[in-house]
């Protein structure tokens, strides 16, 4: 089924049709008018581009005005395209049109200029039918504005056969010379990927004689996909002698049905047209590769341009500007004289760099302590970034970010991530977490799926609260309320699952994509599931904030990088060090007479003994209910006096003291519970068991060092361990010693006595 494009022009105005003759009558067909109604903006431009055509000129977008009270756009002019003198081809001509935005919606030419200060001529690269000139005298117009004209469909045109609905350029009749003639772009022109998009523009630059490249895009601040393409002159930008700065271009828009649509457009160029050119042959993998990940938008392609009819290929599309690369690796060096424990890689591909990681050697020791839970911050993505920055970062024993590594981001690729991650690890010791918090984009979860095996991958809060802001907006307020409800408040997975299919079921959703997909990864995202799994009490309600905060983001110049990360990395670094002091020089107060928490004061850091605290006050307003017992292993309910419904059940063996909660507390935070510290009091258990202490929590760091040996864990991991435990501590007597000349001496004499202990 062939295609159809369909032009509007205003009600009463006759058309010119394909062979240049006017239909119904004369040449004074389309005469402007003050009072002329549009539908939008775009069909103004419409009919001022035909009567242009009509009458020898060409047009261009002018400026437009906004409302002062919500920004919108209230009037627009279009011009004739030798207005304003910046190209040597402009005159300063004086035509314009002016539309303005009424109240109704409608759009009305309020200001007019006919007159133009050059000669009017046709435009013979505009069109691909010769026209007769003719001059543009004033003719009574054929518009009864008494009827106020509204703009309707009149005219079809047949550009191709396309399944798509979208204009199909290799049917076009082709001129004398071979060369294929394509209709001139236009605001409005509609497409079906960004791809079609890309193939349409080539195939019009061969046309007009100019080549194409690929230029910026732009992102959404809600969930980092792509919403805007701009395509270029070859000759845009003077990165290269050839260049001349060209402002030729083309930009689509995303709609929200996924269609891209021309926005912005100019089309006139600052260099002489290549009326001879070669044609550009069929490019399989530039034009044919704007692969949208499905999830989040990320693109991975292989660019190509033309060199004379010849492809040559590019390695695949790099984020990082190539200033970037030397100003890194000055700054590691630099680091690298001072800290031996600095690690960095680059990511080369064909010779070109690409992804880059760097850890200091307080990081690295910070993994062999809190490696267990790593959030991957790409929230970067959030707005239209111009450093892909990301970071790796855990929660330290005061349950503070603590920094894992840090990187740029050359390709959001599957194998981009997987390059990262497995280099994570391996300036890491290895350590292979049990759980990482990042984005749910399908290249990411691939890639933690193949390095982090077994490890648990939970969904960034802020991209599902995007994700859930851009599905569910056109939902009843009835079903958001329900589709919350069920989320936050089922209790078991058969409760779970039984809610949702009849909210799916309900308001008729079956064939809704995106619920059906996160039905499928409920388990990387819904709180139930969640909870069995260790976070370290990271909550599941709540965004996890950048590690940097607003020091660095995807703004952050190049200048100002380095300088930033290190006063952002030092400020959190002297955050950690005040709770150190606290936890070894303050004491929290007891609020029992209880064994039990005389003992966690002295074991864990201060923050997590307040934690712990309160759960133990908190457990003398429950009351504990037997409901099972048989030979070692009993089962209680534990309830809170006078509320029925919180309630929890607690399972008990008293042969190895082992305990499990309905509430998942411990297995979520690793602390233990109210109920479970009821259930230890009936028992007269005065002292936490040591399975029930995460040495992670605990104030001294020696002595987590020394329970990794009791506790089994491997020989290659425990030397790690040691290498940076015994690191990190010689390196604040280095700091103290470096003070001053009697502290220098001090740390000296202490180090050279401990030293002779291993002789």
């Amino acid at each position: 089924m062939n295609s159809m494009v369909v032009r509007a022009y205003p009600l009463g105005i006759v058309h010119m049709i394909n062979n240049g003759n006017v239909e119904n009558g004369g040449e004074s067909g389309m005469e402007l008018a003050v009072g002329l109604e549009f539908d939008s903006a775009d069909e103004a431009r419409e009919f001022y581009g035909q009567y242009a055509t009509r009458f020898g000129f060409r047009i261009r977008t002018g400026q437009l005005y906004r409302s002062r009270t919500d920004g919108s756009v209230s009037s627009r002019r279009f011009v004739c395209s030798k207005e304003g003198f910046q190209l040597n081809s402009r005159t300063g001509c004086p035509a314009f049109i002016r539309v303005q935005r009424r109240d109704s919606g409608k759009w009305v030419i309020d200001q007019i200029q006919k007159d133009h200060n050059h000669e009017l001529g046709l435009e013979e690269e505009s069109q691909s039918s010769t026209l007769q000139q003719r001059p543009p005298s004033v003719t009574k117009p054929l518009v009864d504005m008494s009827r106020r004209p509204k703009a309707k469909l009149l005219e079809k045109i047949d550009f191709g056969g396309s399944s798509s609905g979208i204009i199909c350029f290799k049917r076009q009749r082709r001129g004398g010379d071979g060369r294929q003639y394509i209709a001139e772009p236009y605001s409005g022109l509609e497409f079906n990927t960004a791809n079609e998009a890309y193939q349409y523009y080539q195939a019009y630059g061969e046309s007009a004689g100019f080549r194409v490249r690929i230029g910026q895009l732009f992102r959404s601040k809600n969930d980092g996909s792509i919403t805007s393409r701009r395509f270029v002159c070859s000759k845009e930008g003077f990165q290269h002698p050839s260049r001349v700065g060209c402002g030729a271009f083309m930009r689509i828009k995303r709609k929200d049905c996924g269609s891209w649509i021309v926005d912005r457009l100019n089309i006139d160029h600052n260099h002489d047209l290549e009326v001879q050119m070669v044609c550009q042959k069929k490019i399989s993998t530039a034009s044919k590769k704007f692969i949208e990940e499905e999830a989040g938008g990320a693109v991975s392609m292989d660019l190509g341009e033309m060199n004379k009819g010849k492809l040559i290929k590019r390695s695949k599309e790099n984020k990082i500007g190539t200033d970037w690369y030397s100003l890194l690796l000055q700054y590691f060096q630099a680091k690298q004289a001072e800290d031996t424990g600095f690690f960095y890689s680059v990511e080369v591909d064909n010779g070109n760099c690409r992804s880059v990681f760097w850890a200091d050697g307080r990081s690295r020791f910070s993994c062999s302590q809190f490696g267990d839970v790593i959030i991957f911050d790409t929230s970067y993505r959030k707005s239209n970034y111009v450093v892909p920055f990301a970071t790796f970062f855990g929660i330290n024993h005061h349950k503070q970010p603590v920094l894992l590594g840090s990187a740029l981001i050359a390709n959001e690729s599957k194998e981009s991530f997987t390059w990262l991650f497995q280099t994570w690890r391996r300036a890491m010791s290895w350590c292979h977490p049990k759980s990482v918090i990042a984005d749910q984009d399908m290249a990411i979860q691939r890639a933690i799926a193949e390095v982090f095996h077994g490890t648990h991958h939970r969904f960034s809060l802020w991209q599902i609260r995007a994700k859930e802001r851009e599905n569910l907006q056109s939902m009843p307020t009835e079903f958001r309320y329900e589709y919350e409800k069920c989320i936050h408040q089922s209790q078991t997975t058969v409760e779970f699952n039984t809610t949702w299919n009849s909210l799916i079921n309900k308001y008729n959703l079956k064939d809704n994509g995106w619920l059906k997909h996160m039905y499928e990864k409920r388990e990387n995202w819904v709180p139930l599931y969640l909870r069995g799994k260790f976070f370290a009490g990271i909550p599941i309600s709540e965004s996890v904030e950048s590690f940097f905060g607003t020091q660095i983001d995807g703004q952050t110049p190049l200048r100002e990088f380095i300088s930033r990360f290190e006063q952002g990395l030092e400020q959190r670094r002297e955050e950690e060090r005040k709770e150190d002091f606290n936890s070894f020089n303050l004491q929290a107060f007891l609020q029992t007479k209880e064994l039990i928490e005389e003992q966690c004061r002295r074991l864990y850091t201060f923050t997590i003994f307040k934690i712990f605290q309160e759960e133990l006050r908190r457990s003398y307003s429950y009351i504990a209910m037997k409901t099972y017992e048989e030979g070692n292993i009993s089962r209680y309910v534990i309830r809170r006096s006078g509320d029925d419904n919180d309630k929890h059940a607690v399972t008990f063996s008293s042969v190895n003291l082992s305990v499990n909660c309905s509430c998942q507390m411990f297995e979520f935070e690793g602390v233990l519970c109210r109920h479970v510290l009821k259930v230890f009091k009936l028992f007269d258990i005065r002292e936490l068991p040591s399975q029930y202490i995460l040495s992670r929590w605990i104030a001294n760091a020696e002595y987590r060092i020394l329970r990794g040996a009791e506790s089994g864990i491997s020989s290659p991991e425990l030397k790690a361990m040691m290498v940076w435990s015994l690191r990190e501590t010689a390196c604040k007597y280095v700091e103290c010693g470096a003070a001053s000349v009697e502290k220098y001496k001090l740390a000296y004499e202490i180090m050279r006595e401990g030293g002779k202990s291993f002789v």
